[in-house]
């Protein structure tokens, strides 16, 4: 049976489903004209990874994590992992260094086996406290698998037309007080004019705040805050399938770059980097880009996922150690 769990970023409120059907198959975006529903959306929707609609009724509910043990995540397969993400950028840099693309972001992916077994709600329960900045989600459906989610980018939020939509990228720790580089001021950047452009086509009257410096977890990101009015709120399908991939999971030229990582990245996304969270063009819409996410899979295993934006000045070991940055925001839910 499906279920899903939630809670909004800045919230403590936690939201549990009660399904009334299993998932319905969407063959587009666009056909999400004029749907309500919880969608969980690939990066790129295939026969193996469709776009869901969950139609269910929400509560409001109270989860403790009653689990005391603690788990390690041993990776047997390091060294493998870390040759073929140097295979992988090799190929997607020399096509900024050929100025085939502007920007092209790279994922990974990272199977780890644990060594205690922690329950899936206590996983839940641990990311909500660790991070309350961001959107945590819980849910398992047959076609997709159950996934964990601690996400700070929101692909598209808001109520009867007031919408917001922003532009995370640029990664660097917390702890890093050292200026922005050009590099992550160009990239967020390029995701920003992105939006902007996709906005002007359904509306006249937004705003822009930003860049500006924002938490997630133990990282920080620029970020720019998108305020529109959408007028027509049945066609937000058509909205989301011209934002969705953002240069912020995929890169420029758009088209181009999504071909290039279906075809070349070492280990297919899945629902990493897609979006998921609820869609009502008649109330509240809070979706949100599928982020420092896992997959849990049987036998204690989980896989783990990260990317990274390249530039033609990116350099391997630097974005290496953004993606490891990356998935220790969920590393961290094995630990109370």
């Amino acid at each position: 049976m499906s279920f899903v769990y939630f809670r909004l970023p800045h919230t403590t409120q936690v939201y549990r489903n009660r399904i009334t059907a299993e998932p319905e198959e969407i063959a587009s975006l666009a056909e999400l004209n004029g749907r309500r529903g919880f969608v969980i959306a690939p990066f790129v929707p295939s026969a193996d990874c469709p776009i869901l609609l969950l139609q269910a009724e929400w509560k409001p509910v109270d989860i403790a994590d009653d689990c005391s043990l603690e788990s390690r995540l041993v990776d047997a397969d390091y060294e493998a992992e870390r040759s073929r993400y140097a295979v992988d950028f090799e190929n997607y840099h020399a096509q900024l260094r050929d100025g085939t693309f502007s920007k092209i972001v790279l994922a990974r992916s990272a199977h780890l086996r644990a060594t205690e077994q922690i329950p899936a709600l206590s996983l839940f329960v641990r990311a909500c406290r660790k991070y309350p900045r961001m959107f945590i989600a819980l849910f398992s459906t047959e076609r997709s698998g159950t996934w964990l989610i601690a996400t700070p980018e929101i692909l598209v939020s808001g109520e009867r037309g007031n919408m917001t939509t922003m532009a995370l990228a640029g990664t660097k720790s917390k702890d890093d007080n050292t200026p922005w580089s050009t590099k992550n001021i160009q990239e967020q950047r390029y995701v920003e004019t992105y939006i902007t452009e996709c906005i002007e086509h359904y509306t006249s009257d937004f705003s822009v705040e930003g860049p500006y410096t924002t938490r997630a977890g133990d990282l920080v990101h620029l970020r720019s805050d998108i305020r529109f009015n959408l007028a027509d709120t049945s066609h937000i399908g058509d909205l989301l399938n011209a934002l969705h991939p953002t240069p912020a999971v995929c890169g420029i030229p758009k088209a181009a770059t999504r071909d290039f990582i279906v075809a070349n990245e070492s280990a297919p996304r899945s629902y990493y980097s897609g979006f998921s969270g609820m869609l009502d063009p008649d109330g509240c819409t809070n979706l949100f880009v599928t982020l420092r996410c896992m997959k849990l899979n049987v036998g204690n295993v989980y896989t783990l996922y990260a990317g990274g934006g390249l530039l033609k000045d990116s350099t391997c070991q630097s974005e290496w150690d953004e993606t490891e940055a990356k998935m220790n925001t969920m590393r961290k839910t094995f630990v109370k």
